[in-house]
């Protein structure tokens, strides 16, 4: 009997979510781990790499996006700050670099660490790969954040309403 307990605390709390049940399969034209294409890079024409969103909570009301590279010189550097996106299962590629966004799909854009708005790529100085985090948040409301806000101000403005969580990880090193 004592073996029976585990399990039966397991299916409850899968159930419940707690254990992957509401898991976000977050991917892209590269897979979790490999290299990120030229494209999507400062080396490319630096546009966002297209997002697939797989397995959307039907509680869902907007996503947010934070792209960032922890293996940076001097710490953690973010590359893309975005809210207020539909809950949609594909996230288009290259999209405008504004604040606002109405087209394709209707978003807001914060600062990155260049000093930018949108989305600016990997563009490490020569030498090991760095990994590119692209960690996609599922919430349960719009943010009521001004255009070019900080990553620091999303992540303020998102507590309390992360409902999902994905992420995906493409590498990228200078040649």
């Amino acid at each position: 009997m004592k073996r029976a307990v585990p399990f039966v605390v397991a299916l409850l709390l899968l159930s419940a979510g707690c254990l992957g049940g509401d898991s976000l399969k977050v991917s892209s034209v590269f897979g979790d781990g490999e290299v990120i294409p030229v494209k999507y890079t400062c080396d490319g024409i630096d546009v966002n790499p297209p997002l697939y969103l797989e397995g959307l909570s039907d509680e869902a009301v907007s996503v947010a996006i934070i792209v960032d590279d922890p293996d940076a010189p001097f710490g953690t550097f973010t590359h893309w700050v975005a809210w207020n996106l539909p809950p949609v299962k594909e996230i288009p590629e290259a999209l405008p670099k504004n604040g606002t966004v109405s087209s394709p799909i209707s978003f807001s854009q914060g600062r990155n660490d260049f000093g930018r708005t949108g989305y600016n790529g990997p563009c490490p100085p020569r030498g090991k790969p760095h990994h590119y985090r692209f960690k996609v948040y599922v919430l349960d409301t719009m943010l009521d954040l001004k255009p070019g806000a900080t990553k620091k101000e999303l992540e303020r403005a998102m507590e309390g309403h992360v409902i999902q969580k994905g992420e995906l990880v493409g590498l990228y090193a200078r040649k």
